[in-house]
């Protein structure tokens, strides 16, 4: 067979074991090895099973995952995310649609300490839910914007998705961080516009606005700006590497909670066995898609597919636009994180020869991927959401979002027609 057939082959199997449900760095590192062996020969490829797995593990770049992971997991045991609704409440109250409103200003907040969207809408479905419900918010409205505010995990820094993207196109993660957080900002006022403009006349206000009562919700956020500041401002200021920071927020997250009472000698054990078994899946993912990378290399396939894409001439925009319908058509199939790991090693070589910034193009996927997370059929923080509140149907969460993505898709454009929006604030890095 020739390189061509035996990547096109490569692909079929791919996806035919994605849709038979085998996990996709399992599926990815299969595919890279059988792939290579085909084309270069058994010896090669099990020299390559030898090497790539250690070099993964040791590889020093990579350990922020598993401590921005650890972060997260304490956090959430620790009880920041109900303070920081708390808050949301006490300032956001007053108005029609507060309740909403204070959850997605409680989803940004988690999101800057935790770097995932599965786990804010997990988290903010268990602490908001029930609170919009004694409101009489209905089902769909209610479960639309916790959705919708989960998908600011994979944006707002701390981002293991952005982190992953800098990873495969080597990028400076902390750059990526710093690019995210105009666009995570962006994305906080634009949900809550679309709150205010879908459903601000359905919905009730929740309370008269008392400014002592706001002052003092504000203590109970005080950890989450520490963590926020001494991250992102130590990588912003050239202090601290981003790996770096990732080590210093997973041990002040864990001090705080253990100085404020809410992390027990069992609370915090658990934590770190959560956060091992989520790193290893992520590690997992991450060597199946270096496999899989050597066996696109010796295929040409990436060389091919820009090839191809530039003889379409149909200008650089036209090309970028063709890539942002692929991610959204595969978010329909795939997670965020596997569309990352799958696509990027594929479509970066044409960015790079269209002369996109990377760093920009970076926080455009990673909104792109957004999208999936929150339209069918797979929609995973839809069905994080369902897994939580079984007693609301699947079809009713996606109507309740349906405003989101509209808004989601407004603001793609707006960063693709002003990528000065994402790149100014890196460029003044120290």
């Amino acid at each position: 067979m020739t390189p061509d057939l035996i990547a096109i082959a490569g692909f079929a199997a791919l996806f035919a074991m994605i849709l038979l449900r085998v996990p996709i760095g399992v599926a990815m590192g299969l595919v890279g090895v059988f792939g290579f062996a085909g084309i270069t020969g058994p010896g090669p490829a099990l020299n390559l099973l030898a090497q790539s797995p250690i070099r993964v593990v040791t590889d020093f770049n990579l350990t922020l995952i598993p401590f921005f992971v650890l972060m997260g997991v304490l956090a959430t045991n620790s009880g920041m995310s109900s303070e920081l609704f708390r808050a949301g409440q006490k300032w956001l109250g007053q108005f029609r649609g507060g309740m909403a409103l204070s959850t997605i200003g409680a989803c940004a907040g988690f999101a800057a300490i935790c770097g995932s969207s599965v786990a804010t809408a997990a988290t903010m479905t268990k602490i908001a839910l029930p609170e919009m419900r004694r409101e009489n918010y209905p089902d769909h409205v209610s479960t639309g914007v916790i959705a919708a505010g989960g998908t600011l995990g994979i944006l707002i820094p701390p981002s293991v998705v952005l982190a992953v993207y800098g990873f495969i196109t080597e990028q400076d993660v902390g750059k990526l961080f710093i690019a995210g957080i105009v666009p995570g900002f962006l994305a906080v006022l634009m949900y809550m516009l679309t709150v205010r403009l879908a459903y601000g006349r359905i919905l009730p206000a929740s309370g008269t606005f008392n400014l002592r009562a706001a002052l003092g919700a504000l203590k109970g956020v005080w950890a989450v700006l520490l963590l926020f500041v001494a991250i992102i401002g130590s990588i912003y200021m050239g202090v601290a590497t981003a790996t770096e920071a990732a080590a210093v927020g997973s041990l002040l997250t864990a001090l705080i909670g253990i100085f404020r009472g809410k992390l027990s000698l069992r609370a915090l054990l658990s934590s770190l066995i959560e956060a091992l078994r989520t790193s290893v899946a992520i590690y997992t993912i991450l060597i199946g898609a270096i496999l899989f990378g050597y066996f696109l290399a010796v295929t040409r396939a990436p060389q091919k597919v820009t090839e191809w894409l530039v003889s379409l001439d149909i200008g650089a925009y036209g090309t970028l636009a063709l890539i942002l319908v692929a991610f959204v058509l595969l978010g329909c199939i795939l997670d965020a994180m596997a569309m990352i790991i799958l696509m990027v090693p594929i479509v970066f070589p044409v960015v790079t020869a269209m002369q996109f910034d990377p760093i920009w193009f970076g926080v455009i996927i990673v909104m792109t991927v957004e999208l999936g997370l929150i339209t069918p059929p797979v929609g995973m923080n839809v069905f994080v959401i369902n897994s939580i509140a079984r007693e609301v149907p699947l079809t009713k969460i996606f109507r309740g979002v349906t405003p989101f993505v509209l808004m989601d898709l407004v603001r793609l454009a707006m960063l693709v027609a002003f990528p000065a929006l994402v790149l100014w604030l890196p460029e003044t890095m120290r």
